[in-house]
């Protein structure tokens, strides 16, 4: 079957609007191409985009529910006394997973290298009892060297934090460990008669996790339940700063909160970790703005097919007199230019698609290559968190993408293709 003959089971509309899409070296073709190059970059941005966003979001999420709980419980004063009552009550809620108790604070830690200046950090020690922390986080699995051994002051850090450009430390390496009270008793005993010095805490390091976020892996030291309250002069045994909370669905987490306020009463305080972690709102506020403000790109591309209809309808304007003249119905004429547009839509979101997916294939290479040319990071680990550009792809958001961009280059070529279709045949049979 030969082309003609394929094409002429075409529509009267499509087949007109294939045909003078046909390429010629005319300025009309020029704005038809560029018409297609701008839905092609509008649709492909707005896919890689969303998509980063998505995956930020994903990443995000994954990262911060599998260290932080997603309830904590706190006493309205400094601490929480007896806090297995209180452990007991939240556990007894039938949406809560686990519950471990926490202290969580910030120290002074001084390394004690065999030669060289020692380096100091104060970064946040967090206090656990590994067998409860096992049910509420990942911490106890996310080890890269040594292990999870807290028992007769052992401390486990993070990799950024043991990185040789922070700490410098290594399993098997001592530190001191300052903490606020220590600090407090020095200025104390500072410039008096028979002053005694207040002597460090000796910690070793058995551990080195991963949390796959910067902030966790760069400014968090674990220690065992005992050693943080002895860091804290909480000398009850039973005396805690707060609970983690691991819940069966963290999306229920404001309900949950309230339900657990109400069982505990007045004396305690629940947050859910849309209020620990407002960077995660961020992130999901932020892509829906992102949505609304880029598909405006769509919206300018779209109007380059509107100028690009108008100019052409001025220059058909005696065919479509011809038209009319030999029958053609005003819907017949106002298809042929609304085909034109679709044909030039669908071109431009396809070629927008394939152009978008590859970019999130080779996101990272291309990155890479940027950053060795230009010697600038524009995804800096310490600011979003992460060593590689998360991305996701949703289907339902590149429907939206691609349908959407779809309806916007429709909708601006409807006016140009409505006053085509009112022509009068007459008139437009007389325009020179």
């Amino acid at each position: 079957m030969s082309n003609l003959t394929r094409m002429s089971r075409l529509p009267f509309e499509l087949l007109l609007a294939l045909r003078y899409l046909r390429p010629k070296r005319t300025f009309v073709s020029i704005i038809t191409l560029i018409s297609i190059v701008g839905v092609m970059l509008g649709v492909a941005v707005l896919i890689i985009v969303i998509s980063v966003m998505s995956g930020f979001d994903r990443d995000l999420r994954d990262k911060v529910f599998g260290f932080n709980a997603h309830l904590k419980v706190i006493a309205h004063g400094q601490t929480m006394e007896n806090y297995a009552r209180v452990a007991s009550i939240v556990a007894a809620n039938r949406n809560v997973k686990g519950v471990a108790p926490f202290v969580m604070g910030q120290v002074l830690v001084e390394t004690q290298p065999a030669s060289g200046q020692a380096r100091v950090f104060a970064p946040i020690v967090r206090g656990v009892d590994p067998q409860a922390e096992a049910r509420v986080s990942v911490l106890p699995s996310s080890l890269v060297a040594g292990k999870f051994d807290l028992s007769h002051h052992g401390l486990v850090v993070g990799t950024i934090f043991a990185d040789p450009d922070s700490m410098n430390l290594h399993v098997g390496d001592r530190v001191s460990v300052y903490s606020p009270e220590d600090l407090k008793k020095m200025r104390a005993n500072h410039g008096k008669d028979g002053d005694r010095a207040v002597l460090p805490e000796d910690y070793e390091i058995r551990g080195i996790f991963d949390a796959g976020y910067y902030e966790f892996n760069a400014s968090i030291v674990i220690a065992s339940l005992e050693d943080a309250q002895a860091l804290y002069d909480l000398e009850d045994s039973d005396s805690v700063h707060g609970l983690m909370v691991a819940l069966h669905d963290p999306y229920q987490a404001q309900r949950v909160a309230a339900e657990l306020e109400r069982a505990l009463g007045n004396e305690f305080k629940v947050t859910t970790w849309m209020e620990d972690s407002p960077l995660m709102m961020a992130v999901m506020v932020e892509k829906n703005m992102m949505l609304y403000i880029l598909f405006f790109i769509v919206i300018v591309a779209a109007f380059g097919i509107t100028c690009t209809l108008i100019t052409f309808i001025v220059m058909k304007t005696r065919e479509i007199g011809l038209m009319k003249a030999l029958g053609a119905s005003n819907g017949q004429v106002m298809w042929v230019f609304l085909g034109q547009s679709l044909i030039v839509s669908v071109l431009g979101v396809i070629a927008g698609l394939g152009l978008g997916l590859l970019a999130l294939a080779y996101r990272n290479e291309f990155l890479a290559v940027m950053r060795r040319l230009t010697g600038f990071e524009l995804f800096p680990a310490k600011i979003y968190g992460f060593s590689e550009l998360p991305a996701l792809i949703v289907p339902g958001d590149i429907a939206i993408i691609c349908g959407g961009s779809l309806i916007i280059c429709l909708l601006a070529a409807a006016f140009p293709a409505r006053h085509a279709s009112k022509l009068n045949p007459v008139e437009a049979l007389r325009h020179e």
